[in-house]
């Protein structure tokens, strides 16, 4: 089992920059990938970002060049930093990983507001 808890949403203007964090726990060493997926009122849940294992990462189109993944060194928390944050970024970020045994595990989410 793996628990996933988010932090860092809040409202931000358009332009401005916001740290989103996940932090795992439980049998976090059996994690693959963690990546962050957002949905927006009325909108399908979509992938922001992800990260493997060995730092590979992937983003959206949509966020490519404002956006970046990372993890700590213990690889046991994400980060996903929004730079040049639009109105259209404004969803719930969940934070998702999988493990080497295919079981994926979800957070409770996390409320970003982008003000115009």
């Amino acid at each position: 089992q793996v628990q996933l808890v988010e932090s860092g949403g809040g409202l931000v203007q358009a332009g401005g920059s916001l740290r989103l964090s996940c932090a795992a726990s439980g049998s976090s060493s059996s994690i693959v990938t963690m990546a962050w997926h957002r949905q927006a009122p009325g909108k399908q849940r979509e992938l922001v970002a992800s990260i493997t294992s060995v730092a590979s990462t992937n983003y959206a189109d949509s966020v490519k060049g404002r956006f970046t993944i990372s993890t700590d060194n213990a690889k046991n928390t994400v980060f996903l930093q929004m730079n040049s944050v639009k109105p259209e970024d404004t969803a719930v970020y969940y934070c998702y990983c999988n493990t080497w045994i295919g079981r994926d595990y979800w957070g409770q989410g996390t409320q970003v507001a982008v003000s115009s």
